[in-house]
């Protein structure tokens, strides 16, 4: 059975349905398969899924070999599922399906969002070190002071990313889901950003202080009996 798309129509929606429509009618000892550019569609769907989960992996490993830490890079990444949501919405809310172009904004979104985190935990942590303040105040201080280079760095990016949020230009139309997703995202996760970066950061020093004490009591208890 072959069929053609309306115009306005986009495939991810038409493959839905038919899906639907083929669940709904046919017996279940009737299989049913893709074949041609549904088939690729499907296929490139879920290997994005896999490679946006990939790169976030990697980007964890990355900032924890900089760190020297398990615990700030989840800091760094928290901000992510407040730009994956803002991207989503902004999908949502201008009736645009989640294809090829959106992912790859997706992806765009975890190095652009990152950088937030990483101005305000690398002012925080030299804080800590070389003026001893506690976590709080630390990373009270680095969002006061990097505050004006993050509202930089964040609108530039998403005003670079509105004119392909617009559609301007030749195939803008098939761009379009990228700059939303990347407008959309920025926009959302700045809002959230400045506020549950530092609330994530002070939890987390929280807990590494508690790892590392019950570490050093433990070390205290072998001690004895070692010797």
């Amino acid at each position: 059975i072959s069929f053609n798309l309306q115009p306005g129509a986009s495939l991810g929606q038409v493959v839905d349905r038919i899906q639907e429509l083929a669940d709904r009618e046919l017996p279940v000892t009737i299989g049913t398969q893709f074949q041609g550019a549904a088939k690729a569609f499907q296929s490139s769907l879920g290997n994005l899924w896999v490679l946006l989960i990939i790169a976030i992996a990697v980007v964890y490993i990355v900032l924890g070999i900089l760190y020297e830490s398990y615990i700030h890079p989840i800091t760094i990444l928290s901000g992510l599922p407040s730009a994956g949501f803002g991207a989503l919405m902004t999908l949502l809310l201008f009736h645009i399906d989640l294809n090829i172009y959106a992912f790859v904004g997706l992806i765009m979104l975890i190095g652009i969002v990152e950088k937030n985190a990483i101005m305000q935990i690398d002012f925080a942590l030299e804080a800590e070190r070389q003026h001893h303040l506690t976590p709080r105040d630390a990373i009270y201080e680095g969002c006061l002071i990097r505050f004006r280079p993050i509202m930089m760095t964040t609108m530039s990016a998403m005003l670079g990313a509105v004119p392909i949020a617009l559609g301007y230009g030749a195939g803008g139309e098939a761009r379009q889901p990228l700059g939303l997703v990347v407008v959309g995202g920025l926009l959302f996760s700045q809002l959230v950003t400045l506020y549950l970066t530092p609330v994530f950061y002070t939890y987390m020093a929280a807990l590494q202080e508690r790892v590392q004490g019950w570490k050093r009591k433990k070390k205290e208890v072998e001690a004895p009996v070692a010797g």
